[in-house]
C-alpha cells in the first residue's frame, strides 16, 4: 500500500510537473472580428484574387456547395448564387491564367474565369473525393483524392475533364500545391510527394510523423503542418527538412493544425479545430498560443492587403484578426 502511494504521489508530480510545463500566457489579438457570412455551412478555404476581391469555398458534404464572394478587401460577403454545385467543395487553386478552381465531393469541380463572379460545373468521371487540384498550364490538370485516409489517386485530366491518366497510392492525400508550371507538392497521411514533370512522376520526399494538411510557401523556403500538431520546414524546396514542433510531444499542447501561413521568413500562423490558433515570430522555432475567440475548427487563413488576417472555418464562421 506504501508503494502504491508513493507511486500514485510520483505519477502526480509528474503530471503537475508537464501541466506546468505546458502552461504559458496567452497572447491576445489587437482587434477581432466575426463578419456576417449568411451560412451555417462549412468554409474550407479562403484567398485574396486581388486587393478587393476575396472567395471563400465549402459546403455541407453530400447536400451542397457554399461560394462566399468579397468585393471590398473581405469585410462583407455575399454568397454566389450562379454557384452550381451541389457537394461540398475542399480544394482551392488559382491557376497561372487566373482561373479559379474549386474541387469536392463525386469529382465535381467548379471554375470561374471572372474572378467568382460566376461558375461553370465539370466533373472528373472518377466521382472521388477532391482534395485539391488546378491546371498549371491549360490543357492539363491535376487532382488529387483520398479514401478515407486509406487511399488516394492522382489524377490529370484534360481541359474538358477527360481523364488521361490516374495513380493510386495506400495512403489519402489532404491537398495539392503547384509552384509553377511544373513542379509541385502532394501531401497527406504520412508523406508529401513532390512531382518536377507536371505529374507525370512522382517522389517521396524525406519527410515523416504527421498527417499533413496544409502548406505555405516563400519561394524555396516551405513549412508544413499536420493533424498531430507537428510542424516541418525546408529551405530547399522539399529536398531537406527540419521538424520544428513534434506534435507528438506529450510535453507540448496538443493541436490538430489544419491551415498555416507565413507572411516572411519569420512571422507565421497556423490554425485548427477547437478555435486553436498559434504564431512564430522565429521562423517556426518556437510557437505561442493565442487567447480562444471561437471554439470553432479553423480551416483556412489568408493575409489581407492592409495586414490583417481572415480565417474561415465550421459554422460559417468567417473572422477577421488584427495580429
Amino acid at each position: 500500500t506504501a508503494v502504491m502511494t508513493r507511486l500514485h504521489l510520483l505519477l502526480l508530480f509528474i503530471g503537475l510537473t508537464l501541466a506546468g510545463s505546458c502552461k504559458r500566457d496567452l497572447l491576445e489579438f489587437d482587434k477581432v472580428m466575426q463578419l456576417t457570412s449568411n451560412t451555417t455551412s462549412r468554409l474550407n478555404n479562403i484567398r485574396f484574387l486581388d486587393d478587393a476581391t476575396c472567395i471563400i469555398g465549402g459546403g455541407s458534404t453530400f447536400y451542397q456547395s457554399t461560394m462566399l464572394r468579397s468585393a471590398d478587401g473581405g469585410y462583407t460577403w455575399r454568397t454566389d448564387t450562379n454557384a452550381t454545385g451541389p457537394k461540398e467543395m475542399y480544394g482551392m487553386s488559382v491557376a497561372p491564367g487566373g482561373t479559379v478552381y474549386l474541387c469536392g465531393i463525386d469529382g465535381i469541380v467548379l471554375s470561374s474565369q471572372d474572378k467568382g463572379n460566376s461558375w461553370d460545373f465539370h466533373r472528373i468521371d472518377n466521382w472521388l473525393v477532391n482534395r485539391g487540384g488546378t491546371f498549371p498550364v491549360p490543357d492539363t490538370g491535376i487532382f488529387v483524392s483520398t479514401v478515407l485516409q486509406r487511399q488516394c489517386a492522382i489524377t490529370r485530366v484534360a481541359a474538358d475533364f477527360s481523364i488521361i491518366d490516374e495513380q493510386t497510392f495506400l495512403f489519402g492525400l489532404n491537398n495539392l500545391y503547384m509552384t509553377n508550371t511544373t513542379t509541385g507538392y502532394a501531401l497527406g497521411y504520412g508523406v508529401i510527394m513532390k512531382t518536377t514533370n507536371r505529374g507525370n512522376t512522382w517522389d517521396y520526399l524525406n519527410i515523416k510523423g504527421d498527417n499533413f494538411t496544409a502548406m505555405a510557401f516563400l519561394g524555396e523556403e516551405i513549412w508544413t503542418c499536420g493533424s498531430a500538431g507537428g510542424i516541418y520546414h525546408t529551405t530547399d524546396a522539399g529536398t531537406n527538412w527540419q521538424r520544428l514542433r513534434n506534435g507528438n510531444d506529450i510535453s507540448l499542447p496538443r493541436y490538430l493544425l489544419r491551415c498555416i501561413l507565413f507572411t516572411d521568413n519569420q512571422h507565421g500562423w497556423a490554425a485548427g479545430d477547437k478555435g486553436k490558433v498559434i504564431y512564430t515570430n522565429n521562423g517556426g522555432h518556437d510557437w505561442y498560443e493565442y487567447k480562444n475567440f471561437t471554439t470553432s475548427s479553423i480551416r483556412g487563413i489568408a493575409p489581407c492587403p492592409n495586414g490583417d488576417l481572415l480565417l474561415c472555418g465550421d459554422n460559417g464562421g468567417i473572422y477577421r484578426i488584427k495580429p
